[in-house]
């Protein structure tokens, strides 16, 4: 029994949610997204708070359950908070630049600045020292992508730990040549 898909989703105030049998759009002082979602599953909205029934439970339908739930209450977060999501820049040289909220410039070691340009509905900020960048957008899939897509640019390489990682994750560091004699 899928527990997560039982959970109501309060509508907080600002967000209009409209329902329209399996399609859904949400609207917020972020922006505003729209789904369509499998149409087994029913999607209720009834004084504020949305929920979602599933017609059996099959196995099928009890995965998909928790799925439209989460899916739904990622919508309303994103219109209403936003997320974000933070890389740390780890090396000598290594920096990160924002020419504006939607243009960054990494400078990673290679013989040339990498250019990335955000996709609408996300914004780029770095603190000074250029050594973090922040995405954040309302959309929470189009936010881990593009930190997805930074991070590819260099992962952090375990012999010294240079490189681009999320805030807080941890890299595997090797010992290298020099540690096997010792």
């Amino acid at each position: 029994m899928s527990r997560v898909g039982l959970k109501p989703i309060t509508v907080p105030d600002g967000v209009q949610v409209d329902v329209r049998g399996s399609h859904v759009a949400v609207k917020g002082p972020k922006g505003q997204l729209e789904w369509t979602f499998d149409p087994a599953m029913k999607i209720i909205l009834e004084e504020g708070v949305l929920r979602v029934e599933r017609p059996t439970d099959h196995r099928n339908h009890r995965s998909l359950h928790g799925l439209t739930r989460a899916l739904l209450f990622n919508m309303v977060t994103g219109v209403s908070e936003g997320y974000s999501k933070t890389l740390e820049i780890v090396g000598t040289g290594y920096r990160a630049e924002a020419q504006s909220p939607t243009r960054l410039v990494l400078y990673l070691g290679y013989s040339h600045p990498i250019e990335m340009e955000a996709p609408e509905g996300i914004t780029f900020e770095v603190p000074r020292g250029g050594r973090a960048v922040t995405v954040q957008g309302y959309d929470k899939q189009l936010v881990g992508e593009v930190a997805a897509r930074i991070r590819r640019q260099r992962p952090p390489e375990p012999y010294k730990g240079k490189g681009v990682r999320y805030q807080g994750e941890y890299v595997r560091r090797k010992a290298g040549k020099a540690g096997k004699i010792a």
